[in-house]
């Protein structure tokens, strides 16, 4: 049987473990490599690399995008969206949902893998049917999490219409690394009884089980597997690609990578990993086992970013409160899972909760719009007297939140006007106003510099 690999290095690895901060140049060497190698795909793209590259690297994200596609012209270039909510935290409306799909196409996109944060399949209709038409693959990704109410009929129902959507595969994806080697092999299995659409896992090394569990998607039949060249893998990052290669290979698994290559690859990201590790852009905690997942169901990123928030209170000691507040507080929003943007949702509000001595005594408006039906339908029951405490005498939405959404992408092109080269300039400025306008006058400072000779030009720093 033929297992095909996913390498993460330049999106996923990256973005867990350094934040997203590799710049085109720290890479583009590799690029010729990483072509050549063998992989099935190269997730590239999307995420948080297009907020990434306007607010820290001061780099266009499309033409990031372009460069990459120049010098991997044969490769399968992959990104990541968030459905209705692009790469963003909020709803956007069709007409500029379908430009953005439309236009990473067009700059070199081949696989859009698109998922919902509640798994409302409602929220990733629009974009599917862009890809498809566009003549890209869309792969409809499942947010695996546990409760009382996710369980293996719901994610065989969830693939089945996504199957009927026209999504060109089906991916299972566990962002905290909280699959089982178990669940993980009764889960495939029960996808390629279902579907005859090949099934990818992804999955993160935080919990220490990646590994495992995906040698138990080969043995299920899983045709894809998500990983990380060794350098850049482990920890809150993706399972090592050259180690899974080998054991697979060892079982009698046909790989199809050129393991040269992927010497040269990961001989080439090791220098660079030392370096970020040096300059402390990479924590070495990062890199580490951490199980608390396994007790809280609690992201790698969610955790951390939960710790520097009580951190900048002076409440660290409440940490333990605040992860036993975070289930409660999953329960009542109905047992999202806990993905951006709702990891955050949650446990804002869970550490809100324990802060002020009182439960819900003050509600993000995040959760307020959650429970409006702003970010779609909740998976399970959501606790109906905190909803009414409050909305008050406002009625949650039922329909798809977008639907009364009006059309923006003409109105802002015409707003930018000049301001905006392209209509992928107005893009950049939908999904992020403030870093799209610094970025665009740091671009005019940087062309006039050239166009009078002068090598120096100064930066906006764009927060």
């Amino acid at each position: 049987m033929k297992i095909q690999f996913t390498e993460t290095v330049l999106r996923d690895a990256n973005q867990s473990l350094i934040a997203t901060r590799m710049g085109f140049d720290d890479f583009a060497p590799i690029l010729p490599k990483l072509n050549d190698a063998g992989y099935y795909s190269i997730e590239c793209w999307g995420g948080a690399t297009f907020d990434s590259c306007l607010r820290y690297l001061n780099e266009d994200p499309w033409e990031r995008l372009r460069k990459i596609r120049e010098k991997c012209p044969d490769a399968k270039l992959q990104m990541l969206l968030r459905g209705q909510n692009l790469l963003g935290y909020r709803h956007y409306p069709d007409d500029v949902v379908r430009m953005f799909v439309r236009k990473s196409v067009e700059n070199g996109i081949d696989i859009i893998r698109i998922f919902d944060a509640l798994n409302d399949l409602r929220n990733i209709q629009v974009a599917v049917d862009e890809t498809v038409k566009c003549g890209a693959i869309a792969s409809g990704a499942i947010c695996y999490t546990k409760s009382p109410i996710h369980n293996l009929e719901m994610y065989i129902s969830l693939a089945k219409r996504m199957e009927e959507m026209g999504v060109g595969s089906i991916c299972i994806k566990d962002m905290a690394g909280i699959i089982s080697p178990k669940e993980t092999y009764e889960l495939v299995k029960a996808l390629k009884e279902t579907t005859d659409l090949p099934i990818i896992v992804h999955t993160h090394s935080t919990t220490g089980l990646a590994l495992m569990s995906l040698m138990k998607a080969a043995e299920a039949g899983a045709d894809v597997l998500d990983t990380a060249i060794s350098s850049f893998s482990g920890g809150t990052s993706q399972a090592p690609t050259e180690t899974l290669v080998y054991a697979l290979k060892e079982q009698g698994f046909e790989i199809g990578l050129d393991m040269k290559k992927l010497k040269e690859i990961n001989d080439f990201f090791k220098p660079y990993r030392n370096e970020v590790i040096k300059n402390g852009l990479l924590n070495p905690v990062v890199l580490t086992t951490d199980t608390d997942a396994l007790n809280y169901q609690v992201p790698g990123g969610m955790l951390s970013n939960l710790v520097a928030q009580l951190k900048a209170q002076g409440k660290l000691e409440k940490l333990d409160e605040v992860l036993l507040e975070t289930p409660r507080v999953r329960e009542d929003l109905g047992y999202p899972p806990l993905v951006t943007p709702m990891s955050q949702m949650v446990g804002v509000q869970a550490a809100a909760n324990v802060i002020t001595g009182e439960r819900y005594k003050t509600v993000s408006k995040e959760v307020k719009a959650y429970f409006h039906g702003e970010y779609g339908k909740a998976p399970g029951e959501v606790n109906k007297e905190l909803q009414k405490k409050i909305l008050g005498e406002t009625e949650p939405i039922t329909c798809r939140y977008a639907d009364l959404l009006e059309p923006m992408f003409e109105k802002t092109k015409e707003e930018l006007g000049d301001t905006a080269k392209s209509d992928e300039d107005v893009l950049s400025y939908i999904a992020f106003p403030a870093q799209a306008e610094k970025f665009f006058k740091n671009r005019e400072k940087k062309e006039a510099a050239a166009k009078s000779g002068t090598l120096a030009y100064s930066i906006e720093r764009i927060d």
